[in-house]
């Protein structure tokens, strides 16, 4: 043991049963192996830092980017269904959910109905309202036979887009703006 520089201890005194203690003294209580160690631990946790300054980055994007392909599919699949309820309330012919007490229009109590159905995301998809293959870019090109009389057959369609927040996703888009269509088709009841 001298050779490896390590200065044993007495020995354990005759007859004791902690002999285990004096190893654990002989071997532990050298200042030279406890540097040695201690050197190797900070160089491992350094490098530690290093690969995760690497990683981190990479994961933190992966991260977001399946946060926002989620909340495109869950856009998607929440305009499909206010598109859908917006249809199913239009084909009643019912008008109480236009906001406009006063003089309540068909047209615009369908598309409120769509608006209270998206959960917030109608005006930020911006949808371009088709009805029939007639486009209506914007509110003032509503008409109040725009969702048919009773007994037509009424496709509603809503062009909408999803600007991108991610860079790195944004560049498999055009103009980094994701474009999807929702739509429904159903028959008007007889109403008056």
């Amino acid at each position: 043991m001298v050779s490896s520089g390590i200065t044993p201890l007495a020995g354990p005194p005759s007859g004791t049963p902690y002999w285990h203690i004096y190893f654990v003294l002989n071997v532990y209580m050298n200042a030279e192996p406890m540097k040695a160690a201690s050197r190797g631990t900070r160089r491992q946790r350094g490098s530690a830092v290093v690969e995760m300054a690497l990683i981190a980055p990479l994961v933190l994007l992966l991260m977001v980017g399946i946060v926002e392909m989620s909340l495109v599919f869950f856009t998607t699949l929440t305009m499909q269904y206010a598109v859908r309820e917006g249809a199913r309330y239009g084909i009643t012919g019912q008008v109480d959910k236009d906001p406009n007490t006063a003089n309540q229009q068909r047209y615009l109590a369908i598309i409120q109905k769509i608006k209270d159905s998206s959960m917030g995301m109608y005006d930020r998809v911006t949808p371009v309202i088709s009805v029939n293959k007639q486009a209506y870019a914007s509110s003032t090109a509503y008409t109040s036979n725009m969702f048919g009389g009773p007994g037509d057959i009424v496709v509603l369609q809503l062009d909408c887009s999803w600007p991108m927040a991610t860079p790195l996703l944004a560049q498999f888009f055009t103009n980094g703006v994701y474009k999807f269509t929702v739509a429904a088709t159903m028959r008007n009841e007889i109403f008056q």
